[in-house]
């Protein structure tokens, strides 16, 4: 009974921020421009009149300088990343609008998936039992991962601890979660043209969640970023940067 659905991938040029304008591609997936990092430059000057004494202090100093910096990181803030466009369809519109219909066009929210993460597949069965809309995780280690579940019939939010634990109800991992936090916190935030989030962050004993809900077109959206705490401690600002990519659109 369980059919499998792909979304498909599109790729084109955007910045790190979510595109907004409408330019049809056969995806779901735009890519962003890295950001560059400027660094510092090092200035030596040397005064010698032996030519073997400059190159011996400039190699001294040119090997103090590469000793000192850092090795680039899978946390570099230069990594680039990809817009997903998600259309919340229902279990029984699962499956694509047909014809060349884009999903850009159609989408209800959008957030930004890191350049070499994976989709995972969304059984029509899944979608329809938990509302799981879509998936992404990094294929290095599976357990860091995103996704967006989605209730309808939700014209507004409840109070920010009972959507909480709404969402620890129909989701086992977030329930184990929460009972061994060592710290959840929660508070609300108001974009500019009023619409409310729910931001939530939970610090477990060996794993990581950020949790952003919001109400939108009579719908409850959940997009949730999860690590395992070594993954959390390496990739934060990634982790940190999807997590405040998602929204709502249209």
């Amino acid at each position: 009974m369980a059919t499998i659905f792909s979304p498909s991938a599109i790729f084109s040029s955007s910045s790190s921020s979510p595109p907004k304008s409408h330019h049809h591609q056969n995806s779901s997936l735009v890519k962003s421009q890295p950001t560059i990092l400027a660094t510092g430059t090092t200035t030596v000057s040397i005064k010698s009149s032996s030519s073997s004494a400059i190159t011996a202090s400039f190699a001294a100093a040119a090997a103090a300088i590469i000793l000192s910096t850092s090795p680039p990181s899978f946390a570099d803030s230069s990594i680039p990343y990809q817009v997903y466009y998600g259309t919340a369809a229902s279990a029984a519109n699962y499956g694509g609008y047909g014809g060349n219909s884009s999903k850009k066009d159609s989408a209800e929210y959008i957030y930004d998936v890191p350049d070499g993460w994976k989709e995972r597949l969304v059984s029509k069965v899944e979608k329809g039992t938990n509302g799981t809309d879509s998936e992404f995780y990094n294929p290095k280690k599976k357990a860091e991962k995103e996704y967006l579940t989605y209730l309808a019939g939700i014209r507004q939010l409840a109070p920010l601890d009972v959507i909480l634990n709404n969402l620890a109800l129909s989701d086992v991992d977030l329930q184990d979660l929460i009972s061994s936090a060592d710290n959840v916190r929660s508070e609300e935030r108001k974009k500019d043209n009023g619409q409310v989030y729910y931001i939530y962050e939970i610090d477990g004993v060996g794993a990581h969640s950020l949790i952003s809900v919001t109400c939108a077109k009579n719908k409850l959206y959940a997009h949730f970023v999860n690590a395992p705490t070594p993954e959390w401690n390496r990739d934060k600002e990634i982790l940190r940067h999807i997590h405040e990519s998602f929204e709502t659109v249209g």
